[in-house]
């Protein structure tokens, strides 16, 4: 019989972590000679777990590996704050588009893809903010830059599509649209700079966005675990922080089995299904 893949808790099964780092490294990026392979998914589908087992093997192989995340390149809280006084205050919330540093992304991947070392930044999730530069990491040259998000290459929607509320946030905390109107110019405007230095997409498809609270407070419950003396979401919470994703997850189920070079289905234990 043959053996069950590991779900992204323990990790993924050392074959497809294998077969997926053999994809990376048979697609030289376009001019230089790093790659970067992304890793797109909805929250709490492995993301980060497989780009961990992917960067240990790669440096198993003799490899130097560098892994980053979309979300090391969160605005720190005291930014969206401004940006919540001067726009909507739903924006002093993490994670939609409109509240990364794509600027800071697009010069760390330069840097890394010109054969330089970077200084990485990190985001403290359980905080809320990025830690100092002074306690970034320093890359040096490496071969391989994995990069990992939810909402990579997912494309904007069109207008008429932004009209009606599609979850109780919306409803109630963003009535006129404004907030989702931002986010969705941000996504149009400011991301695609930052999708072009991404040579390679892998994108893990869950079976529908209705798994994702249940994966995401998983991950919730893990990241409190690791650090019990700092105060996570309570699950309430949580169900109301997934729907300031929901918009653009949901655009990202529609678009990017089309967009991304592979896609892999995911059963509701995030494990991959047979092609």
């Amino acid at each position: 019989m043959a053996r069950a893949p590991h779900p992204p808790a323990d990790g993924f099964d050392p074959a497809f972590v294998a077969d997926v780092l053999d994809d990376a490294l048979g697609h030289r990026g376009p001019g230089h000679g790093v790659r970067v392979y992304a890793i797109a998914g909805l929250q709490g589908s492995g993301k980060s777990t497989l780009a961990a087992q992917l960067a240990a093997l790669a440096r198993a192989r003799g490899l130097r590996c560098a892994s980053l995340s979309i979300d090391d390149f969160y605005l720190g809280r005291g930014q969206r704050r401004r940006l919540a006084r001067r726009v909507h205050p739903l924006l002093a919330t993490r994670g939609p588009p409109g509240t990364h540093d794509v600027a800071l992304a697009c010069d760390t991947l330069d840097a890394l893809c010109a054969g330089r070392s970077a200084r990485l930044p990190r985001f403290d999730k359980l905080a809320d903010t990025r830690l100092p530069p002074s306690r970034w990491r320093d890359s040096g040259r490496v071969d391989l830059v994995l990069f990992e998000g939810w909402l990579l290459k997912t494309p904007p929607q069109d207008a008429t599509a932004l009209a009606a509320p599609i979850n109780a946030l919306e409803r109630d905390e963003d009535a006129d649209g404004r907030w989702r109107r931002w986010c969705n110019r941000a996504l149009a405007d400011a991301y695609p700079p930052l999708w072009s230095r991404l040579d390679r997409l892998l994108f893990l498809q869950p079976p529908g966005f209705e798994v994702v609270p249940q994966w995401r407070w998983q991950q919730e419950c893990r990241l409190q675990a690791s650090r019990p003396h700092h105060r996570g979401m309570t699950r309430p919470q949580l169900e109301r922080f997934v729907q300031f994703y929901e918009r653009v997850s949901r655009q990202a189920l529609r678009t990017l089995p089309g967009l991304a070079e592979r896609t892999v289905p995911l059963d509701a234990r995030r494990r991959p299904l047979p092609a």
